[in-house]
């Protein structure tokens, strides 16, 4: 097998992904790099160079485009996959009564089944990689339900209990498997929404993609199933954990309600 470590990232042509692909590359990793964005994708193997990251476009909602992208990774690796990041995702923002149905058909064929096929497609192959780690992008939103994020909440509670089913399932495989937990971050989905909640003014966009991505980095070095960047995400989940249902009216306060 190849000695040269390697990870696939979804969603790789811009903010997380992007970052997470050139952290990886600059510590020598073997990077596989999938979106449906081929031009962006360009720009970040000029960037990065071919012989450090490679091109696999793909659209996650299609179970075929990309179990055939993983496969043509994962033939230049030699069969090895150390990581698998699932970090495609959207995100639309509002009262769940402005959230048109094709939204939120998006909503849940990226955000979930985009996982789904991800990780199904990276199976066989993580199972073969010793030591191996599936990472996903979850969020703040599945600490608690979030008013004005129902929908996408929604979907990140998803990620929350298939990140932790799984950790369990695919011990006897080797496999760690983690989710990432970050309230805003500073990347095009957050500041080029139409609609941007009270929450946002409140709490702030203080997150870079590159912290994510550092967090990412430490998560497939590391053997814990949930990551927590910053502060405002580690204080959530104190919050969740000692009010339960009663933090409810803190979420209120911070959406204006």
């Amino acid at each position: 097998m190849n000695l040269q470590k390697s990870i696939f990232i979804t969603g790789a042509a811009a903010g997380i992904g992007a970052e997470t692909a050139r952290l990886f590359a600059r510590n020598g990793w073997r990077v596989g790099a999938s979106d449906v964005n081929e031009a962006a994708l360009g720009a970040l193997q000029r960037e990065l160079g071919a012989e450090r990251l490679s091109l696999h476009p793909a659209d996650v909602r299609d179970r075929a485009a990309i179990a055939a992208a993983l496969g043509d990774f994962t033939a230049r690796t030699g069969g090895r996959l150390d990581v698998l990041f699932a970090n495609a995702g959207v995100l639309f923002m509002g009262p769940d009564e402005s959230i048109t149905p094709e939204q939120k058909d998006l909503l849940v064929d990226v955000n979930v089944k985009g996982v789904i096929h991800t990780v199904d497609a990276g199976f066989p192959v993580l199972k073969q990689t010793p030591g191996s780690h599936l990472v996903a992008m979850a969020s703040t939103s599945a600490e608690y339900g979030s008013p004005e994020h129902a929908v996408y909440s929604a979907t990140k509670f998803f990620v929350r209990g298939l990140t932790e089913a799984l950790n369990i399932e695919y011990r006897p495989y080797d496999i760690q498997v983690s989710a990432i937990y970050v309230a805003y971050v500073q990347t095009g989905m957050v500041f080029d929404a139409r609609v941007k909640p009270a929450s946002i003014e409140r709490l702030g966009v203080k997150i870079t993609p590159q912290r994510v991505a550092a967090t990412v980095w430490k998560a497939v070095h590391g053997d814990r199933v949930h990551w927590r960047v910053g502060f405002d995400a580690r204080m959530i989940n104190f919050a969740v954990r000692v009010l339960g249902a009663g933090v409810a009216p803190i979420y209120r306060r911070i959406m204006g309600r």
